[in-house]
């Protein structure tokens, strides 16, 4: 179970919003021309050669930012070191088999990179939910904050030296409302991953590869009783840049839904696919997400296509992030 992170999907990850009014103030706020870095201006360890002269520099590995650039998926970077970054991301889940389902998972973080490997975000989030005629879930309509995560990366392998990037990623959280229900809970958890990525083509064309894995424990807080669970995705995607500050791509998933904290007992799977884009509107603020459609999948026990018992027929992500 993801908690509270870019993929809290135990029982489904919560749903998009658009966040048009963060963004216009963030970008008034933001306007000047200070000095800043966009998603295609180096960072990471490379960064520190930008002043050298250009036949110094190892390769063109560094001169686009990843991290973002996959929409669900993550690449290896991670800032270079004293940046700071806000950022603002908003995760969306669509659709069930009847009725009106739609929620929203936002996760507003402060990004701090120590040194040129590690880097670590506190962050909170908010959730909501529009449920009616759901089988088997209470109609809900409410918009609450919902809990705390702690996000730590490492770099491992930097790919401004080597053939490819590698980060590890480990992000505890607790929450207090089930983003997929409304529910109130007490949840405690952590969602871990291996983010893999590599330039194919030199300043135009990049491909990522993760491997999650989330576990946490729920209450109920009206029954009072526990239930564990747990999630793994593999994860790929590829992003060509049409120029240096804007690219497109296309990401595909594979989710298993599993009882048990420890990946026990199966529950079902669901893969899910669809285009991405990330956009530096200007040094300082970029933007980036993707929309996801549910292609295949199967819940134990349901003969139907899809699964959507622990997934939904679309999912989505609107991300902001400001740089200073």
């Amino acid at each position: 179970m993801f908690v509270s992170g870019i993929l809290s999907f135990p029982h489904a990850v919560a749903a998009a919003t658009i966040v048009a009014s963060q963004l216009a103030s963030c970008a008034l706020a933001l306007a000047d021309d200070k000095p800043g870095r966009t998603y295609g201006t180096p960072r990471g360890p490379l960064s520190h050669a930008a002043s050298k002269p250009a036949q110094n520099l190892p390769s063109a590995h560094a001169e686009i930012d990843t991290e973002h650039i996959f929409g669900f998926s993550m690449g290896s970077d991670i800032g270079k070191p004293g940046e700071i970054e806000v950022e603002f991301e908003n995760v969306g889940a669509f659709g069930k088999r009847s009725g009106s389902y739609a929620a929203l998972a936002n996760l507003n973080q402060v990004k701090y990179t120590v040194s040129d490997n590690f880097r670590i975000a506190p962050g909170f989030s908010l959730s909501g939910q529009h449920i009616s005629g759901v089988p088997g879930l209470a109609d809900h309509r409410d918009v609450a904050f919902s809990g705390a995560a702690l996000e730590l990366r490492y770099k491992l392998v930097d790919r401004a030296v080597a053939p490819f990037g590698l980060t590890l990623h480990a992000q505890p959280g607790w929450s207090r409302i089930d983003d997929a229900t409304g529910m109130n809970i007490a949840q405690y958890g952590a969602e871990f991953a291996a983010l893999f990525d590599r330039e194919l083509v030199k300043d135009r064309l990049f491909a990522a590869f993760n491997v999650w894995y989330g576990t946490g424990g729920t209450r109920e807080i009206v029954t009072n009783l526990w239930r564990h669970d747990s999630e793994m995705q593999l994860q790929a995607a590829i992003s060509y840049a049409v120029q240096p500050e804007l690219l497109f791509g296309l990401g595909i998933r594979y989710a298993r839904a599993y009882d048990g904290s420890g990946l026990d007992r199966f529950l079902g799977d669901a893969v899910f696919a669809g285009p991405t884009f990330s956009y530096s509107i200007s040094k300082e603020v970029g933007i980036s997400g993707t929309w996801q459609m549910q292609v295949a999948g199967k819940a134990l026990g349901d003969n139907r296509s899809l699964n959507l018992e622990q997934f939904e027929r679309h999912q989505a992500l609107l991300r902001i992030n400001l740089h200073f």
